[in-house]
This record gives C-alpha cells, sequence and structure tokens, in this order.
C-alpha cells in the first residue's frame, strides 16, 4: 500500500505543478477561479498533513497565496506526505475539526486518499474554467502520467 500511495502522491505533486507553472507562465489573464481552485488544493492538502500529524495549521483552505509560494508549498506538502507513508500506521484512526468546527473521525488510508482525490477532482475544474477562458487545459488524468 505505500508504494501505492507513493506514486499517487507523486503524481499529485508532478501535476499540481504543471497547473501551477502554466498559471504562472499564462501569457493572458489568469481566471479567478483558477486561482482560487489551485490555492485551495495546495492548502487542503497542507492541512490534511497537519491533521495526520496532529499539528496546528497556519493556513485556512480559501487562503490566496502567490503562484510562487504555492510551488514551495506543493513541494513541502509533497514531501510531507511521502514523510506520512512511513511514520503512520495507514489503519491509525484520527479525531479532527473541519474548517467549519464540525468533529469527524478517519483513518491515515481514507485521509491519503481523499488528498490525492480531491486534487484530481480540483484539477478538472481548473482545466474546464481555463478552457471557457479560451487557455488551452492540461491534460491531467492519471493515464498520461504513466505514459
Amino acid at each position: 500500500m505505500k508504494d501505492f500511495f507513493k506514486e499517487m502522491f507523486e503524481y499529485t505533486f508532478h501535476f499540481n505543478e504543471m497547473v501551477i507553472n502554466a498559471l504562472l507562465s499564462s501569457e493572458v489573464t489568469i481566471p479567478e477561479k483558477s486561482l482560487k481552485l489551485i490555492n485551495h488544493t495546495i492548502n487542503a492538502h497542507e492541512i490534511w498533513n497537519h491533521r495526520i500529524e496532529e499539528k496546528p495549521c497556519a493556513t485556512t483552505v480559501w487562503a490566496i497565496r502567490d503562484l510562487t509560494e504555492l510551488k514551495q508549498i506543493n513541494k513541502n506538502n509533497y514531501n510531507t506526505s511521502i514523510e506520512i507513508l512511513e511514520l503512520y500506521d495507514f489503519s491509525k484512526i484520527l479525531s479532527y475539526k473541519n474548517s467549519k468546527g464540525d468533529k469527524y473521525t478517519n483513518t491515515v488510508k481514507d485521509i491519503l486518499f481523499h488528498i490525492v482525490n480531491h486534487s484530481t477532482y480540483h484539477r478538472g475544474q481548473i482545466a474546464t474554467d481555463c478552457k471557457e477562458y479560451g487557455i488551452t487545459p492540461l491534460v491531467t488524468d492519471y493515464i498520461f502520467y504513466k505514459r
């Protein structure tokens, strides 16, 4: 299972980085929704990592940060997730509060899968948003990563 998740986080890191780079190099105005979504994606990953580590997190799920800062946070998120794979029991049950203050419990495995799935979902939204603004979207499907 560790190998599977390692590959999933490599995929997530790679395409989050590609999206950030594409937005940074865009010659047209970047759609506001796309900026919000890439920030949300990276912020949420950071927050989930902190929940697993049971540490406070300074960011909020909808905070807006500079794209160059997001590149570094994306790398930090990846490195932290890889460390989590080595240090945490996937079946460990964690209790946490969401951004609204509601209490939940999930296993580390469920949270790790959610991080990857959440990132994939929002990259799809970014692709749709960019296309609506005449920007050729990146293809970030997993199978393209594997090819």
